[in-house]
């Protein structure tokens, strides 16, 4: 169903929300519903988990010498 390798983040949202659009309309039969409520998760799913990889990048730095250290920042108590 979802090609995850050929859709950007923006894509799969907008898809994502079409079926949104199309299942709040309420007049899709119960067998084309399931499948685009598959669908969506699966969207869904690609989303989430190119968020996941684009937040994991942003809390890496590269150190002078070139090695990848996990970034935090420490809170003041």
């Amino acid at each position: 169903m979802v090609n995850e390798k050929q859709l950007s983040f923006e894509e799969a949202m907008n898809k994502l929300e079409q079926i949104v659009d199309r299942l709040e309309e309420g007049d899709v039969p119960l067998e084309e519903a399931i499948l685009i409520y598959k669908e969506g998760m699966e969207l869904s799913k690609l989303c989430h988990d190119k968020l996941k990889n684009v937040e994991e990048q942003l809390t890496q730095i590269i150190t002078e010498d070139g090695r990848t250290e996990n970034f935090s920042i420490k809170e003041e108590e």
